[in-house]
């Protein structure tokens, strides 16, 4: 089941849900509106999953950076969420997908437990230009059913992830 704005409020206020900054204006319906944070990593050229991915990070200025088709760009959120008791579900919306921006399209699942800044996978369909802090997407939170496991005490290659992340399909092929 998929929360709903007053859920999701109640959640937060109990402790169960944390989205940190948390603004109550950015609650939609059934969903949190999440922003693109200040800075990107800018993945140019032949990437090799056996290798570690080459990056160039920037901060996106006030004025905005121009994004560009071809280009992979790893950007993080504004806001840092965990749960241990919902999952979460991270998509672009209406908006930017208007503007011919991907967001976020291989990997919009949070577990349970998952406590972290999410890494933002962009892509652009042409030059579209992006500003710190812009509204980027949706974050639906989903109730659980069955025996939950923490996502942080499974173990897992992403649970420390402090900042952009790069992917880590280099360290299970090596």
């Amino acid at each position: 089941m998929i929360l709903t704005r007053q859920a999701i409020s109640h959640a937060v206020a109990r402790g169960d849900i944390v989205i940190d900054p948390f603004d109550p204006a950015r609650l939609s319906p059934n969903a949190y509106d999440w922003r693109l944070g200040d800075r990107i990593r800018v993945c140019d050229g032949e990437l090799d999953a056996a290798v570690a991915t080459p990056y160039e990070e920037i901060g996106i200025p006030p004025e905005g950076l121009v994004l560009r088709p071809g280009r992979l760009y790893l950007g993080i959120t504004h806001e840092r969420t965990s749960s241990e008791h919902f999952a979460q579900l991270l998509n672009g919306n209406r908006t930017v997908g208007g503007l011919g921006i991907w967001v976020h399209v291989s990997a919009p699942l949070g577990h349970v437990g998952h406590a972290i800044h999410w890494t933002l996978e962009i892509r652009v369909a042409q030059p579209v230009r992006v500003y710190p802090y812009m509204t980027f997407g949706k974050l639906v939170f989903l109730e659980t059913f069955g025996e939950r496991a923490s996502y942080q005490h499974v173990g897992r290659k992403y649970t420390r992830t402090g900042g952009i992340d790069i992917s880590r399909l280099h360290e299970e092929l090596s």
